[in-house]
């Protein structure tokens, strides 16, 4: 049953979401994400936390069956098309687009409402400038680091100006050091937007540097059919 509150709440709103693959429920949440605040949701791989994302994000694998609703600041969003549904999604890997600059990439996340090529431009040149990269903007993403390109990553995603973040393992593959700075970068930039987090990962660490509630899931039973 769907939470007449949810109407009225600000924040990222998961109202009994339960994600199943066959007879076997791999994940199930009820929660509200608040603006700036982040929800960890901790478990193996095969745990059902991709799955969760998917679902939320949009485009959901049809071999899993799901129920509950998803609102974002009071809108139900659960059968909105992906797009729709402002999620500023990161990923273990950045992927970046090759063929376009750094600047490029990011002018390419700019909302459309922006009009004008030197307006989108700026708007790009700024973002890349609230992740300690200004002058990157001509950049070849291939002569980036890992940890840069991790930076370009973020600021493409909120450069598109999210209503809330998806976060699946982004720092999983940074080495220690990086793994760190960028980890403070991406949850002070969706503190200070007020943005709703939900984070997936296997990492402790992880959710002890977000610090906010935290689920954790059971390992996947060993079936030969896990997600």
């Amino acid at each position: 049953m769907t939470d007449p509150s949810a109407t009225h709440q600000t924040g990222l709103r998961l109202d009994n979401v339960a994600i199943a693959l066959g007879s076997r429920t791999l994940v199930s949440v009820d929660h509200l994400i608040a603006p700036g605040d982040v929800l960890t949701v901790m478990g193996p791989s095969g745990s059902g936390k991709s799955t969760l994302l998917a679902f939320i994000g949009g485009f959901l694998d049809p071999a899993f069956s799901a129920r509950g609703r998803v609102h974002c600041n009071g809108i139900d969003i659960t059968d909105a098309p992906p797009q729709a549904r402002r999620a500023g999604l990161l990923f273990q890997d950045p992927l970046l687009f090759p063929h376009m600059s750094v600047g490029g990439n990011l002018v390419f996340a700019v909302p459309q409402s922006v009009t004008g090529r030197a307006a989108r431009r700026t708007h790009a040149a700024d973002a890349l400038c609230d992740v300690g990269l200004d002058g990157f903007f001509d950049r070849d993403p291939d002569t980036l680091s890992g940890g840069q390109k991790a930076r370009v990553a973020l600021a493409r995603v909120l450069v598109s100006d999210p209503a809330f973040m998806l976060l699946d393992e982004p720092f999983s593959k940074l080495d220690a050091g990086l793994r760190d700075q960028i980890r403070r970068l991406v949850f002070e930039r969706a503190r200070a937007r007020r943005l709703p987090v939900l984070l997936v990962t296997h990492d402790a660490a992880d959710a002890e540097a977000a610090g906010g509630a935290l689920i954790e899931l059971a390992p996947a039973a060993s079936d030969g059919n896990g997600p």
